[in-house]
């Protein structure tokens, strides 16, 4: 015999996939899959790193989904996937937690405590929830190496970190300078602009109005309009646009003189005031006014400074057309002041702010006061001082730091920056060398970011990073880059072990200049370039791996979320162009985001996402990677997260798909019982039945179609066929040949028809593994055994190729138009409340398609028996029927387009076509109506009949090129039949529920009543019909007395009567557990034949399954009252009866 093993009656998929899981951990299966491709040409894959100091959420979930399918789908495509785990271990996520555990306020107080405990402590909680990320991304089915794995913190990732900053150093691409930057004063130190750009909020930040007296004119205010009132006590000057036109404007009552752009006047909320003169900027050019406070003021005389100046970048949309210029506290307002000669790149920083945001002592009344705490002392100042016109407020997006989620201040810092640039025309080129899935984010936002890229400040005033490896003379005049450890060891003469701060800083070499000693420059690295410098690090290249590396760079395929075009796939970039000119992938995929499903960012405070791990044991990780991958967010669009979503994935596909496979072992081993012999499932021997040859042509088909589309990485294309698969399986090809392949056709038809669902199995689990990895070896652990594979796991096997010569599209067609037309009439039946069990006289069927009528006709026997009508009838001719065509606008489409005229012609459309028009639309494409000419996608045409067809009991459907006809008005011979198949559904039903088989033996006593019901003749009259139908020998009249327990009982109403079932199995005690739900009492077998509960969940599932009970939590209680432990054997129950409690 073929060896099958028998498929229970129901599963749990996460408990099966758990199963798999140790399977493979202790099989090793992954680096078996590894080693038996290693030949294989590569297949390069670079893994962005994760912070370990956080656990893995839904977004981290979706990447690694996408990740791994992709990557499994390349090893089974042919190639050697190496598949490696990456950490970030440096930076400001890991400082932002110890700071605030050892409640550090600052650098200050890391250097009282030591370098060396601080980074100890970081070093510690760097892996925190390693193992939680290790055991997360096994039970989701991610196959990625952990043993084998990099951290950015290891010596030699940092070396050749050390190493892509010393080639940039020797390009030139290296300076110092003082750039106004994103500073995060809660994590004390400066942010890249791609940094600040990620974490965007709307605040209401107070907004004033300050007056700025002119020396020469105290009683003339020049009106500067600001959101950051904390800057005014380091203004410098004031900036108008030069050809720009400016008023001054009286106070009609208090006689002060304010000066603003003319179009912004109304901004001082004030009708007292009159237009005394206009001026150009440039007359305002060169006025001196009064410094708002003192503690600059010297810079009056020494740098020329509290004086107006022009520039273009000044904007009449917002303000006063004025702008307060604190050249130290804004990126503009520095260039303008430098032009100006106001400051100079070599004089004195004017920034008194330190590095927690607290004023410094220069700003003598406000000392130690927290800038953006100190706007409302401002503005009492200014208010007393009599330079506060209004105070308002406004609304804006303002930067807040990624990591801490405080407010960014934007301050000057010296920092060390990477000459981006110059770069741009290189970085545009190879951006357009790579591919994007989606490709707008490639050629829109990714794009744009990159025309804009300013220059890199890679310096982090930090102490846990790798620190940047430049020694510097103390006049600065002498600076040497460090490319190596080996080089450090030559030049110092020291032993070098570790590459931390703690292990460097005292470090000095010889100066070559005859400067003394050369020291290291305090700052680390941005954990940015660690990160985007490990395509390299992690082969710590060029030191080793030198060959492996150059020969496979660019990567083949990398996968992140969109957010990230501002961050690894940008810094990415950026060290690959200047260091290699080269792309540094070939392909992406960039998803979007994954968010509650009120479409709220999901937030562990609020508690408005389900607990990723609670979805994975309730539904199995199979479900929830493909929900993730079956959404907007592979096309880079958001998704609302559901969790009736997985929910429904597991009803609508992996339920069918087991029932089908089920279906395939069942029916195996019963031919295997009827004949005696081993089913052989073997190679494709051409069949006769079009339904055989139809499932084998679509296959192959939907195979051509996935590898096609998975060549380009559309994930979003692949996945919703594949789903949909099963329910062509299922409510296609088994429905319609359940009979063959039971064998009520012959041993023959039943060969073949097996035959033909066991290679569409075997195919479509090898198709799917890369989605599916636990389900698709659950089901090829058994099936192995009929195709007699050697392969111990699914994923050893390569994907299969479509076969051409299986591949038939005219069959294909004849299907589909096939499933178009019972569709249609299905959904007449729901319609109608009619019953598939109850049969229908006529179906007629219209369309102007000769051919889809001629194939419509050639499956007409499916047709009718599926559709449980008793003829069909097919017409080119719908005048014949009273049918006619109408049109449906877009509205929207039209409306865009037509403006105006867009009323006419939808009036048109609706009350004046005639029928010529719209087929000549039909054939053609296009119609010209009131001289415009319209498309498809514009109109709609539809069909209508007329309200004869139903006055004669035809109830119509259709669709854009169908119309079905039905007869639905009631013929008593068709009823009676209904009847009939009513009741045998009902008895089919109550042996599913008994967990019989078809060789099980049972017997049932039926009761109709009333009995002088139509229903207890038709029962009467049709029995051995019945009984012939379900195999089940039947019994009119109730059980005697003192008869056995029935194995299972059904009542339910049936039109106007009421049948009561009992069903007695023969051959097995089948000894149950009694359940009672309300007035619903159920019983559930301990043990039936070769079936057995697993336990109280298995228990819990049979009862869910048999009451259709899905929802809800639900619990069992014993007779004395007392709640079902989950810990019971099962067989103690047998014999007694529960509660059931929802």
């Amino acid at each position: 015999m073929s060896g099958l093993s028998t498929v229970p009656d129901n599963i749990n998929f996460a408990k099966e996939e758990e199963k798999i899981s140790q399977k493979w951990k202790d099989e090793n299966t992954f680096m078996k899959s590894v080693e038996l491709s290693k030949d294989r040409p590569h297949f390069t894959f670079y893994d962005g790193p994760p912070f370990a100091t956080g656990l893995p959420h839904y977004g981290h979930m979706l990447a690694s989904t996408i990740k791994d399918v992709v990557g499994r789908w390349a090893h089974q495509n042919g190639h050697y996937v190496e598949r490696r785990f990456g950490w970030d271990c440096h930076g400001l996520p890991v400082e932002y937690e110890i700071d605030k555990t050892l409640g550090i306020s600052g650098p200050p107080d890391v250097l009282k405590m030591g370098i060396d405990k601080y980074n100890a402590e970081c070093r510690k909680i760097v892996m925190r929830y390693s193992g939680e990320w290790e055991k997360t991304m096994g039970r989701l089915g991610r196959w990625v190496e952990f043993k084998h794995d990099y951290k950015t913190l290891y010596p030699w990732f940092m070396e050749s970190v050390w190493w892509a900053f010393s080639e940039l150093f020797k390009k030139g691409l290296v300076y110092k300078g003082v750039k106004v930057m994103p500073y995060s004063t809660a994590c004390s130190t400066p942010l890249s602009n791609f940094e600040a750009g990620q974490n965007y909020k709307d605040v209401v930040d107070p907004a004033v109005f300050v007056g700025f007296r002119v020396v020469d004119n105290p009683n003339r205010l020049l009106v500067a309009w600001t959101t950051t009132p904390w800057t005014l006590p380091s203004n410098l000057a004031l900036c108008v646009h030069p050809d720009m036109e400016y008023v001054v404007a009286k106070d009609k009552t208090t006689n002060v003189e304010y000066v603003v752009l003319e179009v912004r006047l109304g901004e001082l909320k004030n009708d007292n005031l009159e237009i005394i003169e206009k001026l150009t900027g440039k007359q305002l050019e060169g006025i001196k006014y009064e410094p708002l406070f003192p503690y600059f003021a010297h810079l009056g005389s020494e740098r020329n400074a509290f004086r107006v100046v022009n520039d273009t970048f000044v904007t009449s949309d917002s303000g006063t057309g004025i702008v307060h210029q604190a050249p130290y506290f804004g990126e503009i307002d520095y260039a303008v002041c430098l032009k100006n000669n106001i400051i100079s790149k070599d004089s004195k920083m004017i920034c008194p702010v330190d590095e927690t945001g607290k004023y410094t002592e220069e700003i003598t009344d406000f000392v130690g006061v927290y800038v953006k705490g100190a706007d409302k002392f401002i503005i009492k100042r200014l208010k007393e001082t009599g330079n506060l016109v209004r105070h308002a407020e406004c609304k804006h997006s303002y930067p807040f730091c990624w990591r801490s989620d405080t407010p960014l201040l934007y301050k000057a810092v010296p920092s060390w920056f990477i000459r981006v640039e110059s770069l741009v025309p290189n970085l545009l080129a190879n951006n357009m060398e790579t591919y994007w899935v989606p490709s707008f984010v490639k050629e829109k936002r990714f794009a744009n970011w990159l025309r804009e890229a300013r220059d890199w400040a890679v310096s982090r005033n930090r102490f846990w990073g790798t620190p940047i490896n430049l020694w510097v003379s103390d006049d600065g005049e002498e600076v040497v880059c460090i490319s190596s450890i080996a080089e450090l060891e030559e030049l110092s003469g020291q032993k070098i072990t570790d590459l931390h701060r703690e292990s460097v800083d005292h470090i000095t070499i010889p100066s070559k200049s005859g400067k003394g000693v050369l020291k290291r420059v305090s700052e680390v690295f941005d954990c940015w370039f660690e990160s985007g410098s490990m395509p390299y690090a992690q082969n710590h290249y060029p030191f080793e791996n030198k060959k492996l590396f150059e020969d496979n760079f660019p990567a083949d395929f990398i996968a992140e979320g969109i957010d990230q075009t501002r961050g690894w796939f940008y810094t990415l970039l950026v060290l690959s162009t200047a260091l290699f000119n080269k792309p540094p992938f070939k392909n992406l995929i960039c998803n979007g985001l994954v968010l509650a499903s009120d479409g709220a960012k999901m937030s562990k405070r609020k508690k408005n996402y389900p607990d990723p791990t609670e979805i994975i044991d309730k539904y199995g990780a199979d479900a929830l990677r493909l929900y993730l991958i079956n959404s907007p967010v592979v096309r880079g669009d958001n998704l609302k997260f559901r969790e009736e979503g997985v929910r429904d994935l597991l009803k609508d596909v992996f339920l069918p798909w087991f029932n089908a496979y089920r279906f395939f072992v069942q029916n195996v081993q019963l031919y295997e019982h009827e004949t005696g012999n081993a089913f052989e499932m073997g190679k494709f021997v051409a069949s006769e039945n079009v339904m055989d040859r139809w499932i084998e042509s679509f296959t192959n088909s939907l195979i051509a179609f996935v590898r096609k589309e998975m060549e380009a990485y559309r994930l979003y294309a692949v996945v919703g066929p594949l789903t949909k698969f099963f329910d062509t399986l299922t409510n296609i090809y088994i429905r319609l040949n359940r009979k063959r392949i039971k064998g009520d056709n012959g041993l023959h038809e039943q060969h073949h028809s097996l035959a033909a669902l066991g290679r569409v199995l075997v195919l479509i689990v090898r198709l799917m593994a890369p989605f599916t990895p636990f389900f698709c070896e659950y089901i090829w652990q058994n099936l192995r055994k009929i195709v007699g594979a050697t392969e111990e796991s699914i994923h050893f096997l390569l994907l299969p190729k479509p076969d051409e010569s299986l591949i038939d599209e005219s069959v294909e067609r004849r299907v589909e138009a096939m499933r178009n037309v019972i569709d249609l009439v299905r959904l007449v039946r729901d319609r109608e409340g009619i019953a598939v069990k109850y049969p229908l006289k006529e179906m007629i069927v219209i369309n102007r398609d000769s051919q889809f009528l001629e194939d419509v006709q050639s499956l007409e026997s499916y047709i009718l028996l599926e559709l449980n009508v008793r003829k069909l009838t097919v017409s080119q001719d719908k005048h014949k029927y009273g049918i006619t065509l109408k049109a449906d606008p877009n509205f929207k489409l039209l409306g865009a387009r037509l403006k105006g005229e867009q009323k006419k012609v939808a009036h048109y459309l609706k009350n004046d076509i005639s029928e010529e028009e719209l087929e000549k639309f039909l054939a053609e494409g296009k119609l010209t109506v009131l001289g415009h000419e319209l498309y498809s996608e514009e109109v709609a045409v539809s069909y209508a009949s007329s309200d004869s067809n139903t006055g004669h009991g035809y109830c119509t459907n259709s669709d854009a090129k169908t119309i079905v006809m039905v007869d639905t008005s009631e013929d008593e011979s068709l009823v009676e039949e209904g009847l009939c198949r009513e009741v045998t559904n009902r008895i089919q039903r109550l042996r599913k529920q008994a967990k019989l088989v078809s060789t099980d033996s049972a017997y049932v006593h039926l009761v109709v009543t009333p009995a002088d019901s139509q229903l207890a003749q038709v029962v009467a009259a049709k029995l051995k019909d019945i009984e012939t139908t379900t195999g089940t020998p039947l019994k009119l009249g109730t059980p005697a007395d003192g008869a056995k327990a029935p194995t299972a009982t059904n009542k339910s109403a049936v039109k106007e009567a009421e049948v009561e079932l009992w069903l007695f199995a023969e051959g097995d005690s089948f000894e149950g557990i009694t359940v009672v739900d309300g007035s619903k009492k159920v019983k559930i077998h301990v043990t039936s034949g070769n079936q057995q509960l697993n336990g109280y969940a298995d228990l819990l599932y049979q009862i869910r399954s048999v009451l259709d009970l899905w929802k809800g939590s639900v619990k069992l209680r014993n007779a004395d009252g007392s709640s079902v432990h989950p810990t019971v054997d099962v067989n103690t129950l047998a014999g007694t009866t529960l509660t059931l409690v929802r």
